[in-house]
């Protein structure tokens, strides 16, 4: 006993929130790995370790690339599986423990509170507890109703049992932002349906936003609550700005191309649902490839945004978007401040969004001269160019956990698949947050300062 207490002592200060944090989810992604390995996993022959990790990661990063046909090559046990990693990997695994034994009536490490409250709230609050019986009970109740919604559609298309089962795999993955499908070409089949499109685009929208978000606006309704922090109304504002920006982008970029023949419903549809999709999820109901350059642009900046803090989502956060746009435009007008709804934010939320975008763009551009080096034989520069766009599209793909992919995921070498791993794990825990984990804090040294030209 007394050993025990003594290594527990030792290595305590070791296992700080941030790293309990990242191993959590490197450790679910591993234990996905070794299961989807199983041969029970596979729906075919044995998934290679390699295809076994990549897909593990993507489903515990709510990412969605898949080198595998997820419909044909996973055995119906090896999609329970997918599901349950995309589900944990969507909440945390230690959101889960922290509700469990609360609900036991078990006390609540520090470490634990603190990490979870820096996953899903922008400032700590007393009725902590409560907020994470919300977060578990709201995933359940909307997930169901997509289920419910997504089932009456599926019927008209297969049995009862296996139409539910495509409703329940569909709607966990949307909401979780995951975009895994069990159709070989994803939604592409349901592209002029307005309740798929609407359903899937709904789940998606409240998994992104965050959950705190979703308290709140759900406290104000029931007039718990007087007014939205800050923090709400700047994403949901955001959100909607994304959303409606993104589909006219998209509409206007493609209306003499893809959708030269369409009708408007077509239209409409995908563009609204590839705007939605495009920064969280990745279901697609087109063919992405086969998209015009602008539009792949626009594809790439919504991706690199991603969804919300505390959400299901990955990317620099719409916040941050935010912020840096606000920033932009208070040093034109000459003012160092940024004020926001009659509120001033704090230099060091500043300081900390500008470092995530530069470590954001720093680490798209690792992967991406990672998967141009290691292509494999080399072909002549005009005709390779599209690599580099293909290769791009992908990284911020991975980063952002959102899971388009304009159709060379499953030709990824060995080496480009397990660069593509470390981006999608990079993405979900956040580049600083990875790279500081393991860096002992120093207190800094101050000394003259002196001007150095900018700009």
């Amino acid at each position: 006993m007394d050993l025990l207490i003594r290594l527990k002592i030792l290595f305590s200060p070791l296992f700080t929130p941030t790293r309990i944090f990242i191993l959590s989810f490197a450790g679910v992604i591993l234990l996905g790995a070794l299961l989807l390995w199983l041969p029970l996993s596979a729906g075919k022959g044995q998934l290679t370790f390699v295809d076994a990790l990549f897909t593990s990661t993507s489903a515990v990063c709510v990412t969605g690339l898949a080198t595998i046909d997820m419909g044909k090559d996973l055995s119906f046990t090896g999609q329970i599986i997918s599901l349950i990693l995309f589900q944990v990997g969507g909440l945390g695994i230690i959101t889960f423990s922290v509700v469990f034994f609360g609900m036991m009536g078990r006390g609540i490490s520090f470490k634990e509170r603190e990490i979870v409250q820096s996953t899903f709230l922008h400032t700590p609050r007393r009725d902590f507890l409560p907020i994470m019986k919300w977060v578990i009970l709201s995933t359940f109740i909307i997930e169901g109703l997509g289920t419910i919604l997504l089932f009456i559609r599926f019927s008209f298309d297969f049995p009862a049992a296996h139409a539910l089962y495509q409703a329940i795999y569909h709607a966990v993955s949307a909401f979780n932002n995951c975009g895994y499908s069990l159709f070989s070409n994803n939604l592409v089949n349901y592209r002029d349906d307005w309740i798929v499109n609407l359903t899937v685009m709904g789940l998606i929208i409240l998994g992104g936003i965050g959950f705190i978000v979703q308290f709140e606006v759900a406290s104000l309704i029931r007039g718990r609550i007087k007014k939205l922090s800050i923090h709400s109304r700047l994403v949901l504002i955001t959100t909607g700005i994304l959303i409606f920006g993104g589909a006219a982008c998209f509409y206007l970029f493609e209306m003499n191309a893809m959708f030269r023949d369409a009708s408007f419903q077509t239209s409409f549809l995908a563009s609204f649902f590839h705007s939605v999709s495009a920064r969280t999820s990745g279901f697609n109901t087109v063919d992405v490839g086969q998209l015009t350059n602008a539009t792949i642009l626009i594809l790439i900046i919504l991706m690199f945004i991603g969804a919300s803090p505390g959400s299901t989502g990955g990317g620099i956060k719409t916040t941050s978007f935010a912020l840096l746009i606000f920033m932009i435009w208070n040093r034109i007008k000459g003012q160092d401040e940024v004020n926001i709804f009659n509120r001033t934010i704090p230099k060091e939320i500043l300081s900390r969004t500008i470092a995530i975008i530069f470590a954001s763009a720093f680490s798209v551009c690792l992967i991406t001269s990672i998967l141009l080096l290691f292509a494999g034989a080399a072909e002549a520069p005009l005709q390779s160019r599209h690599f580099f766009v293909e290769y791009l599209f992908e990284t911020v793909s991975a980063f952002g956990t959102v899971g388009l992919s304009m159709g060379i995921t499953a030709n990824l070498n060995g080496v480009q698949k397990l660069a593509i791993i470390l981006i999608m794990f990079a993405g979900r825990v956040g580049p600083l947050t990875l790279a500081f984990a393991w860096s002992a804090p120093k207190k800094g040294i101050t000394y003259a300062e002196e001007q150095v030209m900018v700009g």
